[in-house]
């Protein structure tokens, strides 16, 4: 498990970025900067950041879109950053997901406070568990499977989809969750690309890829994963 923290920084405007990334890398911070929604959630099915910090007013896809598809598979702490001070759009941003809002402008002390009571509130240990099976262990920190011949190596995007999969242990994640979680939120109809990467990782992971034990396919719904523990 890595000791330092990492930031995940979503925000439109390139001053911003760089002012937020200089004081948060100057403040001992891994940090990862995307200027727009579709990049924020690819970064973060990428990354996993320990917080992140989001801007609501983002091209493509708004801020409120990508706390809901954050909170889709993930409990990483969202810490809102925006101009806008109504309190519905305060509401709003609760109601998606976020944990804690701070109107622009700011100051950085007080941010800087805020990221650390939202780290405090969010043991890394829960947030990134080892999940045992039989046949594979997933240490979902270091990004690494295992079996009884030693490390299986996963594609990205094999990874990706393995681990939305298993931080959702015996509960239905649906196509449009597995597509928006791994690919982004275009995609929407592309159900082939699960197929494809769920044959592939029942043929790298499952003792029987025809009879699969662990990755199960509900049928015209999506996919459950069975049989780990998490320690």
């Amino acid at each position: 498990m890595r000791d330092v923290s990492r930031v995940l920084v979503v925000d439109d405007e390139l001053p911003m970025r760089r002012t937020l990334g200089i004081g948060l890398r100057a403040r001992g911070y891994d940090v990862d900067l995307a200027a727009t929604g579709e990049e924020a959630l690819e970064m973060a099915a990428r990354h996993h950041p320990d917080v992140v910090i989001l801007d609501l007013g983002l091209p493509g896809i708004d801020g409120i879109e990508v706390a809901q598809a954050l909170r889709g598979w993930s409990a990483v702490p969202i810490i809102v950053l925006s101009a806008r001070g109504a309190e519905r759009v305060k509401v709003a941003a609760l109601d998606a997901g976020a944990d804690d809002y701070v109107t622009k402008p700011f100051g950085m002390d007080e941010l800087l406070a805020r990221l650390r009571a939202a780290l405090r509130r969010t043991p890394r240990s829960e947030e990134a568990p080892v999940v045992a099976t039989a046949d594979f262990t997933v240490d979902l920190a270091a990004k690494t499977v295992t079996g009884a011949g030693g490390e299986i190596r996963l594609t990205p995007t094999e990874w990706q989809v393995l681990e939305v999969l298993v931080r959702n242990p015996g509960r239905l994640v649906t196509q449009a969750q597995l597509l928006k979680d791994v690919w982004g939120p275009a995609y929407h109809e592309e159900t082939h690309y699960l197929r494809i990467y769920m044959s592939q990782l029942r043929r790298k992971l499952e003792p029987d890829p025809s009879q699969p034990r662990y990755f199960l396919t509900e049928p015209g719904m999506g996919y459950r994963f069975t049989g780990g523990e998490a320690r």
